[in-house]
């Protein structure tokens, strides 16, 4: 899941331990690797663009992340722009051939308000014929019920000690939006560290609305990681948009 908790420096170095590398890294680093400039947005400690370099892209690569903790992890490349900041807090006109938000960041925006200014944002930094690439968890097969304690599960930091992690949900669940507890437990830290998100989830009837509303028209929209079609029983809405 991903959420404002990585704020925490030693949190933001389990990122990675905690979303190991898997099919929608391959879809995505695809299209990176096909684009002359890319923008990644919520870009995290910075996986995506670094692997990319490291296959040998040769373009303009950014990042934007409003965690100076993720960053301190990403800019360990130099190669790479990385943005301290939000979309909206910088400005881009034209800029990118590709923009992508991973991981389901687009998730993390729970307003009205907050969704349009953000996809404004996106479409000023699109150039001509460029592409806006994201995902969001289908609201049909309810994921958030899966989010319980007992499914906790532990990854090693990077001295092999073991953090074990858990989730929450608050309930009733209340609309589109998902509110939940995610638990840390470390022997070294003397204390559990709680974080408290909200997720909202947008069916693709309601993606196409705001995407439309902000210049944007929607080009494909696939079910999973394998480019299946859309359907209400696919795990994911991969949305796949551009300038109208």
């Amino acid at each position: 899941m991903t959420d404002r908790s990585f704020s925490d420096v030693s949190l933001a170095a389990l990122y990675d331990a905690l979303n190991p590398w898997g099919p929608s890294d391959d879809f995505y680093l695809d299209l990176v690797m096909s684009a002359r400039s890319v923008l990644d947005v919520g870009c995290g400690t910075g996986r995506l663009l670094t692997r990319a370099r490291e296959a040998g892209h040769e373009g303009r690569l950014c990042g934007l992340d409003p965690a100076a903790a993720m960053l301190v992890q990403a800019r360990g490349r130099a190669d790479v722009e990385w943005v301290l900041g939000d979309l909206g807090s910088v400005r881009w006109e034209r800029e990118f051939d590709l923009v992508v938000m991973t991981g389901h960041a687009f998730q993390v925006l729970v307003g009205d308000e907050e969704v349009r200014s953000a996809l404004t944002s996106v479409r000023r930094a699109l150039g001509d014929g460029g592409r806006f690439v994201f995902e969001t968890r289908n609201p049909a097969v309810r994921a958030w019920e899966r989010w319980r304690p007992e499914r906790a599960r532990e990854v090693s930091d990077a001295h092999g000690d073991a953090v074990r992690v858990r989730h929450e949900v608050e309930t009733p669940v209340r609309g589109d939006r998902v509110t939940f507890s995610e638990t840390f437990e470390h022997a070294r830290w003397g204390g559990p560290r709680v974080s408290r998100s909200t997720l909202r989830f947008l069916g693709a009837d309601a993606l196409r609305e705001f995407l439309g509303e902000a210049g944007l028209v929607v080009h494909e929209q696939y079910g999973d990681w394998g480019r299946e079609p859309l359907s209400p029983a696919a795990p994911e809405i991969i949305t796949v948009a551009g300038r109208t």
